[in-house]
C-alpha cells in the first residue's frame, strides 16, 4: 500500500519536518513563575515521542509586559538551560521544535506583567477587565527589536522555528483590528497604517532568523467580533504576511475575548471555568459565571470537524508562494487526509494531542483513527488556572472530577457529537 502523504518529509524554509503533523500553540499552562517546568517538558517530549513532525512551546511573551498568566514564558536568559534541554530532548525523539513568540498587549492585568497594560490605543478592556495605554512610538519601536531579540533567544534555546502570533486579539492584532486600534499617527487609521506595526515586526523577525531558523505566522482570517476584520481583510492580511516570504501562514480566526470559541469550536464548559477559577483573582468573573451570564459572555459556536476549512480553502485560492497552514477541528486520520487532498501542506493539532500523545502513531497505524475527543472542552475549561488537560487523563491519573463538572462533560460531549452528526 503506498504510503500516505501525510507521512512524507516536509522542507519549511531551512528545517525539514519528518511528517506534516504539527502540534499547535495551544497555551498549556504548565509554567511556574513564568519558567518551564517538569511538566512541560515531559508533555512536549511525549508529543514527540508520539510522532509530530514538529511540536510548539505555547505563548512565549517578548517581554514581560506582554504576558497574560503566570504560567507562561516570557524572553529571559533564566530560562534558556531548562529551555535547551527540552528541545535537546524533543530532538533526541525525531521531531523539530518550535516556540510561540508574541505579546498579549491588553489582555493581562498589573500583577502580572508588573506596568499598566499597553495597545494599539488607549482603554478599558471589559474582558480583563484592566484599564489600558496607548503605546508610543518608541515604545512600538523597542517591543519591533524584543521580537528580533526572541528569536535569537530562541536559537540559543536550540528551537528550529518560530511562530510569531499575529490573531486572536493579541497585540499585533490590536494594532491590526479597526476595533482596538483608534490611532491617528503613522499606526493608525488606513490599513497600511494599521498593519505597519506587524510588517516592522516581520522585518525584524526574518533579518535575525537568516537562513537557520523557521518562521511562520498566525494570522486571523477573520475576528468574528463587532467591528473586527472581516474576511477580505483578513486575505489583505494573510498577502502582507507573504510579501515577507515567511515560511508558513497559520489560519485562524476569532478573539480570545469576544469569541473564544470561535477558535476553540463548540462550547465554553461554564461550569468548569468557573470551578477552577480562583476567587482572589477573577471574583468578578467567577461571580458572572455562577449567575448564570457565562452563555452570553462566552457564545457557544457549534461544533464540526475541520471548522475553518471552508474560509482557509479561499486563502489558499489566492496564496499560492506561502505555505498555509490548517488548523482547527481535526479529530481523526480521515480529517488529515481530507486536508492534504484540500492542497495544504501542513497542519496543527492540538485537542487530540492533550487527549492522546500518541494520536500521531495511531493514525500512521490506522488511516481511519478517530481520537474520541469529545469536545466538551473541560481542558479548555481548567486550562486558565490548572494544566491543559483532558478528562479523561485526570480520572486516569487519580484526580477528582467533581459530579456536576463530570454531568457537565457528558453534556456538551453529547451536544458537539449531535452538531457533528447534523453536519
Amino acid at each position: 500500500m503506498e504510503e500516505s502523504k501525510l507521512f512524507t518529509p516536509y522542507q519549511l524554509g531551512p528545517i525539514t519536518l519528518r511528517n506534516r503533523f504539527i502540534r499547535s500553540a495551544a497555551f498549556e499552562n504548565m509554567c511556574k513563575d513564568n519558567a518551564p517546568t517538569r511538566m512541560l517538558h515531559d508533555y512536549h517530549v511525549s508529543v514527540a515521542r508520539g510522532g509530530v513532525g514538529m511540536t510548539t512551546v505555547a505563548y512565549c511573551a517578548v517581554d514581560l509586559s506582554g504576558v497574560s498568566f503566570n504560567g507562561q514564558l516570557y524572553v529571559h536568559d533564566e530560562i534558556l538551560p531548562e529551555l535547551k534541554k527540552l528541545t535537546d530532548d524533543i530532538h533526541a525523539e525525531g521531531a523539530k521544535a518550535s516556540i510561540q513568540l508574541g505579546h498579549c498587549g491588553n489582555m493581562t492585568h498589573f500583577y502580572t506583567c508588573h506596568c499598566m497594560p499597553v495597545s494599539a490605543s488607549t482603554g478599558f478592556n471589559l474582558y480583563s477587565p484592566t484599564p489600558h495605554r496607548r503605546l508610543k512610538v518608541k515604545e512600538i519601536q523597542q517591543l519591533v527589536k524584543r521580537f528580533g531579540e526572541a528569536v535569537d533567544f530562541a536559537r540559543k534555546a536550540g528551537f528550529d522555528c518560530v511562530e510569531i502570533h499575529a490573531g486572536h486579539a493579541y497585540l499585533i492584532s490590536q494594532f491590526i483590528s479597526p476595533r482596538t486600534n483608534h490611532r491617528h499617527d503613522a499606526y493608525g487609521g488606513s490599513f497600511e497604517n494599521r498593519v505597519r506595526f506587524m510588517n516592522e515586526v516581520l522585518d525584524e523577525v526574518m533579518a535575525h532568523a537568516k537562513d537557520d531558523m523557521a518562521v511562520v505566522v498566525k494570522t486571523n482570517m477573520w475576528d468574528d467580533c463587532w467591528r473586527g476584520s472581516d474576511l477580505e481583510e483578513g486575505l489583505k492580511v494573510a498577502k502582507e504576511i507573504a510579501k515577507h516570504k515567511v515560511h508558513g501562514i497559520v489560519l485562524s480566526g476569532g478573539t480570545v475575548s469576544a469569541s473564544p470559541m470561535t477558535i476553540l469550536g463548540g462550547a465554553m464548559p461554564i461550569k468548569t471555568l468557573a470551578h477552577y477559577m480562583p476567587m482572589k483573582s477573577f471574583w468578578w468573573l467567577k461571580a458572572a459565571l455562577n449567575c448564570g451570564a457565562g452563555k452570553i459572555m462566552i457564545p457557544t459556536v457549534p461544533f464540526k470537524e475541520l471548522y475553518f476549512m471552508q474560509n482557509a480553502k479561499r486563502f489558499l485560492q489566492e496564496i499560492k508562494d506561502v505555505p498555509l497552514i490548517y488548523v482547527g477541528g481535526v479529530q481523526s486520520g480521515d480529517n488529515c487526509q481530507t486536508i492534504m487532498d484540500e492542497g495544504f501542506e501542513l497542519f496543527q493539532i492540538a485537542h487530540v494531542l492533550i487527549k492522546d500523545p500518541d494520536f500521531v502513531k495511531h493514525v500512521q497505524a490506522n488511516p481511519h483513527y478517530h481520537a474520541g475527543c469529545g469536545r466538551s472542552n473541560y481542558c479548555v475549561g481548567r486550562m486558565y488556572t490548572k494544566e491543559m488537560k483532558c478528562h479523561e487523563c485526570v480520572l486516569r491519573d487519580g484526580e477528582k472530577i467533581p459530579q456536576g463538572l463530570q454531568k457537565e462533560i457528558a453534556r456538551l460531549e453529547a451536544q458537539a457529537a449531535e452538531s457533528v452528526q447534523k453536519g
